[in-house]
């Protein structure tokens, strides 16, 4: 006879944020200079929605697009991510692309 063991691997759904209604500011020096680029970050969201903690994943290139979508995403308020169900803390991430018009 042979015993079988399964993992039960909690549900973990990441936080997410309405890009919508959370933009960052294009930086003056990085609209003169013509950069665009995509920054990749990860975020830390507590169970309330803040943001405790970023880094950066890959740069966009350009430090000053990095900085500005680091500090406007992090500033935004998420819908909180959840574990089997309840609000927790959780990391997720987030690709933001700057873009010239």
């Amino acid at each position: 006879m042979s015993s079988m063991t399964v993992a039960v691997v909690a549900a973990e759904v990441p936080a997410v944020f309405d890009p919508k209604t959370c933009k960052a500011e294009y930086p003056k020096a990085s609209l003169m200079n013509e950069e665009q680029g995509t920054v990749s970050m990860s975020f830390l969201v507590a169970s309330d929605g803040s943001v405790t903690e970023s880094k950066l994943d890959k740069t966009s290139g350009f430090k000053n697009l990095d900085k500005a979508a680091i500090k406007s995403i992090s500033a935004c308020k998420f819908k909180p991510g959840t574990k089997d169900g309840s609000p927790a803390q959780t990391w997720t991430k987030v690709d933001y692309a700057w873009k010239l018009d």
